[in-house]
């Protein structure tokens, strides 16, 4: 079968088996949310409602879901922060609005930012979501002359573990204003690479694109 424009389209059992495969992710990043990483399979599949017998047409054991969870979470984050940067020009400006969203995130979107919290070396190291990014915007601020840094793989590492530390006190203090704690350490990393305090304070105080829209139109999935 083919849409109007000549594409094939997924057929039934296609369509049902990625059903099936958001499924047993779904499930899995709620068991490493909670820290139950070492749940059984069975449990897993129980929980998206997916027989034993199709979790193995999918992956070949718990670590292999397990992996394909959290770099489906990474996916995501990288994907919220492609749509809302896009056609911005200055790079400090990038990576502020990277990392203000980053925040936010933190509550928007819990089960996945406590994927990512559970799982924080991943996240340092990995070519996907926050990390690579962060690497990116520093770089190209470096190249500029907006940022002032010698080792943006350093760098990185420091923005990294400030947002997952950032995410940690988020959910622990569920109190706390998460969008003035995150646009407060965004301020905080913009002096620690140069820019002035108010030009800083600037940057984090200009209008975010809504977080609500881009999850609302499906961009992110």
């Amino acid at each position: 079968m083919t849409d109007r424009t000549g594409t094939a389209e997924p057929n039934r059992l296609e369509r049902r088996k990625a059903r099936t495969r958001a499924a047993l992710i779904t499930a899995a990043q709620a068991f490493i949310a909670t820290g139950r990483s070492n749940a059984p399979i069975l449990e897993i599949t129980q929980a998206a409602d997916v027989g034993m017998g199709s979790f193995y047409n999918h992956f070949q054991s718990r670590e292999d879901l397990l992996r394909a969870a959290v770099e489906e979470a990474l996916e995501m984050h990288g994907a919220v922060l492609d749509t809302l940067t896009e056609g911005i020009e200055d790079p400090a400006e990038v990576f502020a609005q990277s990392f203000r969203l980053t925040g936010r995130m933190h509550r928007r979107i819990p089960t996945s930012s406590k994927v990512l919290l559970n799982n924080g070396l991943i996240l340092i190291g990995s070519e996907k979501g926050l990390a690579p990014r962060a690497r990116r915007d520093i770089e190209a601020a470096a190249r500029a002359g907006r940022f002032r840094t010698s080792d943006a793989e350093l760098s990185m590492t420091i923005v990294a573990g400030a947002a997952l530390c950032l995410g940690q006190l988020l959910h622990d203090h569920p109190d706390r204003d998460d969008a003035a704690a995150t646009d407060q350490v965004t301020e905080d990393l913009l002096r620690m690479f140069g820019l002035s305090a108010d030009e800083a304070r600037d940057i984090c105080s200009r209008p975010l694109p809504s977080l609500d829209d881009v999850f609302a139109r499906g961009d992110a999935a």
